[in-house]
C-alpha cells in the first residue's frame, strides 16, 4: 500500500510538472510571437485553449471528423496567418522554444498528421492564405497553399472555357497537401499528377525563417505559401458516367475484368472503380457488395462508345448512362456536389462539404491479385 502511495505521488508529480513545463513554453512561445513580430496584428491571429474561438477553428478544417474525439492531441497554440511575415515568426519562434510545428492546408489528411502530434506543437492553420491569380493567356495560376481544389477549379473556369487543371475530385481538399502529395485525378493519364505541372513554388525555410523560391515538397525543409502551375488546354465537351454493379450483377467479374484493360485505354479515358458493402434492409438478404464505375473522357459519348464497346464491353455501357458536359461541370458532377444540371460553380467554394468519420489506407497495386487460376 505504502508503495504504491508513493508511485502514484512520483506520478502526480511528474505530470504537474511536465504540466508546469508546457505552460511555461507556451509563455515563452507567446512572448516570443510579440517581441520578434514586424507585424503588430499577430496577436489576432493567435489561438490559444483558453480562446473561445480555439475548438472551433481546429474542428471546421478536420475533415475526418474521428479526430475530434478528446482522445486526440490539440495544438498548444492555432496561428491563422494572413501575411508570409507572420509564418517566418512563427518558425524563429517555434524552434527557439522546441515546439513542433504542424501545417494544415485542406485538413484532409486520413491519419490527422496536420493536426495532431505526440508532442507540444503548434498548427499553423493556412486557411486565410488562398488567393488564386490565374493568367489565362499565360496559362499559369500562382495558388497559395491554403486554397482548395474546388477554389482553383472555381478561378479557372471564370477565367476561361478551355483550360482545366490535373487534380483531385473532392473539392475541399487543400493545394499545399494535394500537390506536394503528387495528386492524381480523373485527367491524370492525359495530364499526369498535379505535381507534374508544378513550375515554381515560394518556400518559408524553417531555420530561417527566410522567404524565397524554390520548388520543394510538403514541410520537410520548411513550409511552401504558394505553387505556381502550368494549367492545361481541354475539350469544350468532355463525356462522365458513374455505372454500379452489384455481385447479383456480374460486379466480380466486371472488377476482374476491368483490372486487365483499364490501363491499357487511351489517355483520353480514366475509369476508377469503387467497391463497398451494401445492407438491403427491403429484402431477405443480409447484403451485397456494390462496384462503382466513374469515368471521364476527354471528348463526347459519340467517340466514347464505340471505344468502350471494343476495349471494355462487359461493363456495358449505354449511352443513356453517359452526360456530356463541359470540364468544370464534370469536376462538380464526379465530385457528387451535385448529380444532376444545372450545375452550380459556386458548389465548389463550400469548404462544409464530405466532412465524415473514415479509416483508410492509400497504396499501389502492382500485380494482378483479384483472380488467379487454380
Amino acid at each position: 500500500m505504502k508503495s504504491t502511495t508513493i508511485i502514484l505521488s512520483i506520478t502526480l508529480a511528474l505530470l504537474l510538472s511536465f504540466h508546469g513545463i508546457v505552460l511555461l513554453t507556451n509563455e515563452n512561445f507567446l512572448q516570443c510571437l510579440s517581441v520578434h513580430s514586424e507585424d503588430t496584428s499577430i496577436s489576432e491571429v493567435i489561438y490559444t485553449q483558453d480562446n473561445p474561438l480555439y475548438s472551433s477553428i481546429l474542428d471546421f478544417s478536420k475533415q475526418n471528423l474521428l479526430f475530434r474525439a478528446p482522445k486526440y492531441p490539440k495544438p498548444q497554440v492555432i496561428i491563422k496567418p494572413f501575411h508570409v511575415s507572420q509564418i517566418q515568426t512563427v518558425l524563429k519562434c517555434s524552434q527557439k522554444h522546441g515546439l513542433q510545428i504542424r501545417v494544415r492546408s485542406g485538413g484532409h489528411d486520413s491519419e490527422g498528421l496536420s493536426y495532431t502530434s505526440e508532442v507540444p506543437f503548434v498548427m499553423i492553420d493556412l486557411i486565410n492564405l488562398s488567393s488564386i491569380n490565374v493568367d489565362a493567356e499565360k496559362k499559369t495560376a500562382w495558388v497559395q497553399a491554403g486554397a482548395t481544389l474546388g477554389q482553383l477549379y472555381y478561378r479557372i473556369a471564370k477565367k476561361s472555357k478551355i483550360l482545366g487543371f490535373p487534380a483531385g475530385v473532392c473539392p475541399t481538399v487543400g493545394v499545399g497537401g494535394h500537390f506536394s502529395g503528387g495528386g492524381y485525378g480523373y485527367v491524370m493519364r492525359k495530364f499526369g499528377l498535379s505535381a507534374d505541372q508544378v513550375v515554381d513554388a515560394h518556400l518559408i525555410d524553417k531555420i530561417n525563417g527566410r522567404g524565397f523560391i524554390l520548388g520543394g515538397g510538403a514541410a520537410s525543409f520548411g513550409i511552401i505559401v504558394a505553387w505556381k502551375v502550368n494549367l492545361v488546354t481541354v475539350p469544350s465537351t468532355v463525356t462522365a458516367f458513374t455505372v454500379t454493379r452489384t455481385l447479383e450483377n456480374n460486379a466480380t467479374k466486371i472488377l476482374d475484368k476491368y483490372q486487365y484493360v483499364a490501363d491499357k485505354l487511351p489517355e483520353d479515358l480514366v475509369i476508377s472503380a469503387t467497391f463497398r458493402a451494401v445492407s438491403l434492409s427491403t429484402t431477405k438478404k443480409k447484403g451485397t457488395i456494390t462496384c462503382s464505375f466513374s469515368s471521364l473522357f476527354l471528348g463526347g459519348v459519340d467517340r466514347l462508345l464505340p471505344l468502350m464497346q471494343e476495349r471494355f464491353p462487359d461493363l456495358g455501357l449505354t449511352k443513356e448512362d453517359c452526360k456530356e458536359m463541359s470540364w468544370i461541370e464534370s469536376a462538380i458532377y464526379l465530385s457528387g456536389l451535385q448529380a444532376s444540371e444545372p450545375y452550380k460553380l459556386e458548389a465548389l467554394l463550400d469548404r462544409n462539404y464530405s466532412k465524415s468519420f473514415f479509416k483508410e489506407k492509400s497504396d499501389y497495386v502492382r500485380e494482378n491479385t483479384w483472380c488467379r487460376e487454380t
